[in-house]
């Protein structure tokens, strides 16, 4: 009868400990939602204090980021179609045929992009994210700058060098693009983890 006893104390131990395990993990995490909810209410950013939390980027910071990056790499195909063609009509044409072209399909590039996690660990984009993003868009973009000069310029020679002085120059300038909108808090969404 005592080992019964016994037995069923042991058990009632064990259930005890372990609701007590499930309420102090409940606790923990009630003190952290009320200490985030302290932060926001102090003015501070959801997610803000966490450089590890996991973002998304919002629309209207993807539809920026192309259309500055259009800007900045239309200047430099200007200038290398320039140099190249000696034309300033054939410059403007050439700039100009693939302005929205670019900055659509880059905004697209974005968003596809933005579904992923892969390379946000530190609440930013990493170095290893911006290089495959630079790589993957500018390897988009010279076969576009290449077809576009050549049908542009009818000269596959001239053609060849814009696309290809862009495709140096203008993958670094893209990843450091990158980099510096990565430390950029502007346009980012943190998602707060949860669960009930």
């Amino acid at each position: 009868m005592i080992r019964q006893i016994d037995q069923k104390i042991q058990n009632y131990e064990k259930k005890q400990q372990k609701y007590l395990d499930k309420l102090n993990q409940a606790k923990a995490e009630l003190e952290k939602f009320q200490q985030t909810k302290q932060r926001y209410l102090e003015g501070g950013q959801l997610g803000g204090d966490n450089a590890a939390a996991p973002f998304s980027e919002t629309t209207i910071r993807s539809v920026v980021k192309a259309m500055m990056w259009r800007v900045i790499a239309g200047s430099v195909t200007f200038f290398t179609s320039l140099r190249f063609s000696g034309s300033l009509s054939t410059a403007l044409s050439i700039v100009g045929s693939d302005f929205f072209s670019k900055a659509a399909t880059m905004f697209i590039g974005e968003r596809l992009m933005n579904k992923s996690q892969a390379g946000r660990k530190s609440g930013a984009d990493d170095i290893g994210r911006s290089l495959a993003k630079a790589l993957l868009w500018r390897l988009f973009a010279i076969c576009n700058t290449l077809t576009m000069s050549f049908l542009i310029a009818k000269n596959i020679s001239m053609a060849s060098k814009i696309a290809g002085s862009d495709a140096v120059f203008k993958t670094g300038l893209m990843f450091v693009y990158e980099r510096v909108w990565a430390k950029i808090e502007w346009g980012k969404e943190y998602i707060i983890e949860f669960s009930i």
